[in-house]
């Protein structure tokens, strides 16, 4: 792809195309042909088309060049140039607790070790202490252990421990060989259960990888459709963020893959090469590479982008707030000139180590639900979502944020870009 970067104006050959795909609103930008940009605002669930994105592109492909495009065929990818996509699709899985079942497989001995966590504590005179959440449904522990070789170390060794190198040239003990079989066994029980998202995390695999993968291929060997092995997402030290980062994966990357399956469904063949999805650290990636963990934040970061490049002045260095509230969630950034990154965040209680845009979300947005529990009003997390959406929608929808924007009069028609949805 060139790096050569157009004006909107200049006349091109094919369409290009920017989409944010939100929860509950897709937006679809795009720079045709003639010189022309198009905005196109479209419910991001609607029973009318089975895809938000590939409908606001059908529409504006048909209004700009004239050629009916019929709803039910595929898209014609010969009138496109590019399409970059931002989406909420795995913040919102995780956010409302939505994604794929899973379980986790981890080294015999350290079954709860994402149930204590780092034991930290906000408060240290809290007597509640809080356990951390976790995003597997079931466990596997597999017999395998890999220690450090220490020379001077007065324990003593298995007599059949064999010497391995690891990726960092460190020299590993393996006293005791990965159990194949009861690995089977667990995992069929588990795949017995419905579950076929699995994450493997493994003592010392950051370094030495070997027993990881052969989890691996035993599991899809097995029929499992999505394995995440921490050693490939996230070749770190410290099992702990490295176990939850890989959860994630597991939990999110299913979802991801059905998102962009029923996307590229409604595109001729060679689609894949002209879409680049955005990342949580704010840089594109091909659909082969987009996956769960590093999706969390792939719709914010689109904006951080965004305002950074349209409302930061560099002679007054003014910092900006971004303030993004959508249907499901609300992030909000901040950007000084630089954009600011962190390795290690927490979204909606679970720690992820991944390269990620300084964003905060919160499970609060136009379409949170609002409950009555115990004496309390309750908003969130689950969304009304786009379809049926808000009682205000009129399609028996349940109870949501914007229904009380709406009776304490503070939406406004006359400035409400939604009103015509409406």
């Amino acid at each position: 792809m060139s790096n050569r970067q157009d004006s909107p104006g200049e006349n091109r050959d094919k369409f290009r195309f920017a989409i944010d795909r939100g929860g509950t609103f897709t937006d679809v930008y795009s720079e045709c042909p003639n010189g022309e940009v198009r905005v196109m605002k479209l419910l991001s669930v609607d029973p009318a088309y089975p895809d938000a994105p590939r409908e606001g592109i059908r529409r504006i492909i048909e209004q700009v060049t004239g050629v009916k495009m019929p709803a039910d065929q595929p898209i014609d990818p010969k009138y496109i140039e590019w399409i970059r996509m931002g989406t909420t699709v795995a913040t919102n899985a995780l956010l409302e607790r939505k994604g794929e079942r899973m379980a986790l497989v981890i080294t015999e001995g350290f079954h709860d070790l994402l149930h204590i966590g780092n034991q930290t504590r906000p408060n240290i005179f809290d007597l509640k202490v809080i356990c951390p959440e976790v995003l597997h449904e079931d466990v596997i522990v597999v017999k395998g252990r890999l220690v450090l070789e220490q020379d001077d170390s007065k324990i003593q060794r298995p007599q059949n421990c064999k010497i391995v190198s690891g990726s960092t040239g460190q020299k590993l003990e393996e006293w005791e060989p990965l159990d194949k079989g009861k690995l089977r066994k667990d995992l069929q029980r588990v795949l017995d259960k419905g579950i076929k998202s699995l994450a493997v995390v493994l003592m010392h695999s950051y370094m030495y990888d070997v027993h990881e993968r052969e989890v691996g291929e035993i599991a899809l060997e097995m029929g499992f459709d999505q394995v995440s092995l921490s050693s490939t997402i996230m070749p770190m030290v410290r099992i702990v963020p490295r176990g939850y980062t890989a959860s994630a994966d597991a939990y999110l990357t299913p979802c991801i893959k059905k998102y962009i399956r029923g996307f590229t469904a409604g595109f001729q063949d060679g689609i894949q090469d002209k879409v680049l999805f955005m990342q949580s650290d704010g840089g594109l990636t091909p659909v082969s590479k987009f996956y769960g963990s590093r999706a969390i934040l792939s719709g914010p970061a689109g904006g951080v982008v965004g305002y950074a490049m349209t409302t930061f002045h560099r002679e007054t260095e003014q910092p900006v707030i971004g303030f993004d509230m959508g249907g499901t969630s609300t992030d909000v950034s901040r950007f000084a000139g630089q954009y600011e990154h962190v390795f290690e965040t927490t979204t909606a209680g679970i720690t992820i180590q991944a390269p990620q845009l300084d964003i905060n979300t919160v499970a609060a947005g136009g379409g949170s639900r609002l409950f009555f529990r115990a004496g309390l009003f309750v908003v969130g997390p689950e969304s009304a979502s786009a379809h049926p959406g808000p009682v205000c929608y009129r399609k028996g929808g349940p109870l949501a944020v914007t229904d009380a924007n709406l009776v304490l009069c503070r939406i406004l028609p006359e400035y409400d870009v939604y009103a015509v949805l409406l």
